[in-house]
């Protein structure tokens, strides 16, 4: 999940965009800004102090540096654009596919095959017994139904011996109108936490996914990788239809969920990298908010009107298939070609761009750019390599980490379990779905206004703590209307704290284990989402239950942001022992709002201008491409190592023309 796309104010300006001194996006970030391309912060990150004062070295050429030359938004860059929707509308579906082929209607009791011939109500009548909540689901009278007939008897006594379902079940198909797999392989009753347990193998396999995949992407390129993701959901997809037992539908589960996040993120990120800097808050803002919600509010009914479950999964899995067009629709990531030495196959990528564009770089440029990937590369061998352990050897940085990662796994719990609760809330669960999908998007536009006045940590947890203040409200109302409206509200909230906790954690950790740190964190949050399932199921003991848990994991993950320290407007750790330091001298009620602002004479650095669209831009970015990405750190790590060096030699430079 860690690699994000590199974020500069403006393409000829990207040295300055680099090194801005407070919450810079690329410097403090380029581990993740740069991570995915594999291609490190290359103007900023190889300059010594002395290429810093002697105008005669060659000045370093960062691959934003190339994109003003080739087009910022171009022809091509908006093709690529257009193509980002199959991938969001496949993730969308690899994500949330299972609940509406595993879905139980609510009301199902033991079938009785001696009444066949009798109508609904009379078998219900004769063989059903009557609980608190109406009639039985899982038991029936254990008599002799044959001789009940034979004498005439149409209403059952209550003190007839009662037994299981021995002859399978009916289901009432009013408010869910097919056949499921649930339905199916009768997976209710003693059987009913099946499609809970085939749902956590489901992230299983995502974490295996995100683990084999990311080291296809490191390995062999992005392309790869996301043409990978997607066939292997398509064929685990197509092949669910086959299955004939719970064993079966969990195997195709694993692998489907192998897809999960790869199948859209790779081509995510490999266009954001191509588009200019000025364009990538829109790009990385609209893919999702657009693409994305669209596809999940359209999934609920095509399941509606296809009305068979196997038909649902060849629908939403065969088009997958279409991934095996991108080697030839879609360029492989110039950033990674560069990591892998190859500078001129990614020169010969740029020179298309050219063409589509009508644009043309001039050969001096090509040049600089060829010296810089040469130069830093050399740079890169002599490194220190850094893992995640190095986290766990400090004691503050040791808390933060933890602090991260239970916090990350509230967050993931609540979001899953708001999404898998729909079913829970007792109206139309195809409306329902729809209505809290769309909430995404006023999620989105919201936090993009407010996350760089009022800062992450506060945000974070009022976010997390409303949302669980609606849940637990939700858990308590016993009006349908009203509880699903509350849930809704509590899953608008925690759509917030979803998108910050995934820039939250790239920002506290230090630059050169922020990747495998990152990644760490979110494989974590892939554990938690095992679990949710089961806090949904929790709804067969009381349907007080699920929301009552979701709420009450919300607000404590909520309260314990506070411990964490705030990022917004400081400069972002590099070292371990800038890690250990970060936020040392902060308060739990420091709060960036209220903060005195600067005096109006103070003059402001050229890059400051540039600083709310960069961290804009980076968050924008993060959101998606952090949802897949679980294992990028080498590429990270790289690009870490040269953004240390950028900033030690760049506050080098600032300081002596202080003095």
């Amino acid at each position: 999940m860690p690699p994000q796309e590199k974020i500069s104010a403006t393409g000829g300006e990207s040295a300055l965009g680099d090194i801005s001194s407070k919450d810079t996006s690329p410097d403090g970030l380029s581990a993740s800004a740069s991570s995915e391309a594999g291609f490190p912060a290359a103007k900023s990150g190889c300059k010594s102090d002395d290429q810093e004062n002697d105008p005669e070295q060659p000045k370093d050429m960062d691959f934003d540096d190339l994109l003003p030359h080739i087009g910022e938004f171009g022809t091509y860059q908006r093709i690529l654009f257009v193509l980002m929707i199959p991938f969001a509308f496949f993730v969308a579906w690899v994500y949330f596919s299972q609940i509406f082929i595993t879905l139980v209607p609510e009301k199902h009791w033991c079938r009785v095959p001696e009444l066949e011939n009798f109508t609904v109500e009379e078998r219900k009548a004769l063989a059903i017994p009557v609980d608190e909540d109406g009639y039985s689901k899982c038991t029936m009278y254990d008599v002799n139904y044959t001789e009940i007939i034979l004498n005439g008897i149409r209403d059952a006594n209550p003190s007839w011996p009662t037994k299981g379902c021995s002859h399978g079940w009916e289901f009432n198909f009013t408010d869910i109108p097919y056949e499921t797999v649930a339905t199916e392989l009768e997976w209710v009753c003693e059987n009913s936490a099946l499609p809970t347990a085939a749902q956590s193998v489901f992230f299983v396999g995502a974490i295996f996914g995100g683990l084999i995949f990311g080291w296809i992407a490191d390995r062999y390129g992005r392309i790869p990788a996301l043409v990978g993701a997607n066939v292997t959901g398509f064929l685990a997809g197509v092949a669910t239809v086959l299955a004939n037992s719970f064993w079966e539908f969990a195997l195709c589960r694993f692998f489907v969920g192998f897809a999960f996040d790869n199948c859209f993120t790779m081509m995510y990120i490999l266009v954001l990298e191509y588009v200019g800097p000025k364009w990538r808050t829109f790009v990385a803002n609209m893919s999702i908010a657009l693409f994305f919600t669209f596809a999940a509010c359209v999934l609920p009914w095509i399941a509606y009107f296809l009305a068979d479950w196997r038909m649902t999964c060849i629908a939403i899995s065969v088009p997958l298939v279409l991934a095996v067009a991108a080697p030839w629709l879609v360029p492989e990531s110039a950033r990674w070609l560069v990591s892998q030495g190859r500078v001129e196959k990614a020169i010969e990528i740029l020179g298309k761009f050219e063409r589509m564009n009508g644009t043309k770089v001039p050969d001096n440029v090509y040049q600089q750019f060829r010296e810089t990937c040469a130069r830093v590369c050399k740079e890169q061998e002599a490194d220190k390599t850094y893992s995640v352990v190095d986290l766990f050897r400090s004691p503050r940085l040791r808390n933060v980490t933890i602090l991260l990662i239970v916090i990350w796994m509230a967050i993931s719990l609540v979001f899953d379990g708001h999404v898998r609760n729909v079913n829970n809330l007792g109206l139309d669960v195809f409306m329902t779905f729809t209505i809290a999908a769309f909430t995404e998007l006023p999620a989105d536009t919201f936090l993009t206004l407010v996350l760089d006045r009022w800062g992450r940590r506060w945000l974070a947890c009022g976010t997390m703590v409303i949302s669980g203040i609606f849940s637990i409200w939700a858990s308590v109302i016993t009006n349908n209307v009203y509880s699903a409206t509350l849930a809704i509200v509590g899953r608008f909230w925690v759509n917030i704290s979803y998108n910050i906790g995934l820039q939250y954690a790239a920002e506290v950790l230090p630059t050169v284990v922020r990747a495998q740190g990152v990644a760490l964190i979110h494989i974590m949050g892939y554990v938690a989402s095992i679990l949710a399932p089961f806090v949904v199921y929790l709804d067969i003991v009381s349907s007080v239950l699920p929301l009552l848990v979701l709420g009450i994991i919300g607000i404590l993950g909520g309260l314990l942001t506070l411990l964490l320290p705030e990022t917004l407007d400081k400069d972002l750790p590099q070292t371990l022992q800038d890690g250990e330091d970060f936020g040392k001298d902060q308060k739990m009620w420091d709060m960036p709002c209220l903060s005195k602002k600067k005096p109006a004479d103070v003059e402001v650095p050229p890059v400051a201008i540039f600083r709310s669209f960069e961290r804009s831009s980076l968050r924008s970015s993060m959101r998606a491409s952090t949802r897949g990405e679980t294992l990028r750190s080498s590429m990270i790590q790289r690009s870490s190592r040269s953004s240390v060096r950028s900033r030690k030699s760049v506050n080098a430079a600032t300081e002596a023309e202080s003095k």
